[in-house]
């Protein structure tokens, strides 16, 4: 099984992008989740590119990730009771294209207490659901003592969901 991961902060030492080398490591066995971190290479969308069928080879290279994946875990802070731009940007240059339609896709948000990020998650999650994705979790992941095995239970559901059999 192949997982993609992406952070929603472009910035590389950000505690969601943390979040994520921790669901590389407690991946089980047969699971090879991979980092993305190409969404800061993104072009603002454009449906003019799109049309013209010159897509900038950063796109492709998104598009191709989405597709030789089974799911996709995201892992994304909160900007302004919202999702980050960068990130909604690489949501708009899968619409047209489908990757990410009936995708297994986990999302969480690496917060400093239980009671952060949940706007910005209930952002996510509607975009995601316009786009079709099967969400799997949506509960922001404190730091703290239980950090690491509630991340290892979001890998854990997001793996069981991927192997059940699309709608």
């Amino acid at each position: 099984m192949r997982i993609l991961a992406v952070s929603g902060s472009l910035q590389r030492a950000s505690s969601n992008h943390r979040l994520l080398e921790v669901a590389q490591r407690v991946a089980p066995a047969g699971v090879a989740l991979t980092l993305f971190d190409g969404i800061r290479d993104l072009p603002h969308f454009d449906p003019d590119i799109e049309a013209g069928g010159d897509v900038p080879a950063p796109v492709v290279a998104w598009r191709r990730a989405l597709s030789g994946s089974d799911a996709l875990l995201i892992a994304s802070p909160e900007y302004g009771h919202s999702l980050p731009g960068a990130l909604k940007n690489s949501i708009d240059w899968v619409i047209g294209s489908g990757e990410l339609e009936r995708k297994v896709v986990g999302i969480t948000a690496a917060v400093p207490i239980a009671e952060r990020g949940r706007l910005g998650l209930a952002a996510l999650a509607g975009t995601l659901r316009a786009v079709r994705a099967r969400l799997v979790g949506g509960a922001p992941i404190a730091r703290g003592p239980d950090f690491e095995r509630h991340v290892t239970e979001l890998v854990a559901a997001l793996v069981h969901e991927a192997e059940l059999p699309g709608d």
